[in-house]
């Protein structure tokens, strides 16, 4: 079933199916002057010259001055496509959800579920984060395997850490994007609730990572500089998703990314200045 993006305005009221329209503009939460659009679509359109929508669309109300802005936490999420991979398809789900973080995350954050549990935005993120690696971790690999990193001396060493390596890598890649995620949903949730942008619980910061990283994952597959585009990407998916399930400014949003960082960094700063100061201190009394 075709999905409709609505507005209201210039405002996105999210994604929602034909059935959830349909119901919406019979009980008032939409109104036949919202537009809409769904895949094949060449423009926006009112929801009232939706020929499937128009049996339950009520009489147009006389027009109204719109509002100067219209929160856009009015209509309830109903879900990215991960969560209707029963309906979808899990591997189409997959790909279609991807897809919107990469390109459109205001517009996926927005419609992503507050809550509904840590296991699915689990799932999701330990496929795309695995799939990423693996393949990354392959291809590395093989520039190995050919001599670009290694020593043709020592061939025989090399293939054996390769291989002993890999096995070790596979095992413990799964457990390493588990801890990951969680740890440093931990520590943005403290982080954004320490700027005041903390508006949800922690579940909705977690599932705002696991879906960021879960998308940009695949992005190591990326020969030489996979790794680096699928870090800088997710930043800016954590920072809008954050922004958008939370309901806060993007400036809160951003610093609580950044937060962890410039402290982690500062406090390297100080110890070095200390060690030096400190090694001075003992030059000059020697």
């Amino acid at each position: 079933m075709a999905m409709i993006h609505v507005n209201r305005g210039a405002t996105s009221l999210g994604v929602f199916s034909e059935e959830e329209v349909r119901e919406g503009l019979g009980t008032g939460r939409f109104a036949p002057s919202d537009i809409g659009w769904r895949e094949g679509m060449a423009t926006w359109q009112p929801l009232s010259q939706f020929p499937e929508l128009v049996t339950a669309a009520p009489a147009a109300p006389p027009p109204q001055a719109a509002p100067l802005a219209v929160s856009e936490s009015v209509a309830t999420p109903t879900g990215l496509p991960w969560d209707h991979r029963h309906e979808r398809g899990f591997f189409n789900a997959f790909v279609e959800t991807l897809i919107l973080v990469l390109t459109k995350p205001s517009e996926a954050f927005t419609a992503m579920k507050r809550e509904g549990g840590l296991g699915e935005p689990l799932i999701y993120a330990l496929i795309g984060g695995c799939v990423g690696g693996v393949v990354s971790f392959l291809f590395s690999l093989g520039l190995q395997s050919v001599g670009f990193f290694a020593n043709r001396h020592d061939a025989f060493a090399t293939m054996f850490g390769m291989g002993v390596g890999s096995a070790v890598f596979l095992i413990l890649l799964p457990l390493f994007v588990v801890l990951v995620l969680f740890i440093g949903s931990a520590v943005v949730h403290v982080c954004l609730m320490i700027v005041g942008g903390a508006n949800q619980p922690f579940e909705t910061t977690f599932r705002v990572l696991a879906f960021s990283h879960g998308s940009t994952g695949p992005l190591q597959m990326i020969p030489v500089c996979g790794g680096m585009i699928a870090g800088v990407w997710a930043l800016v998916c954590n920072c809008i998703g954050l922004a958008r399930a939370h309901e806060t400014d993007t400036g809160r949003a951003v610093l609580a990314v950044f937060l962890p960082v410039i402290v982690c960094c500062g406090g390297g700063l100080l110890v070095a200045f200390m060690f030096g100061a400190l090694g001075a201190w003992s030059a000059s009394h020697h």
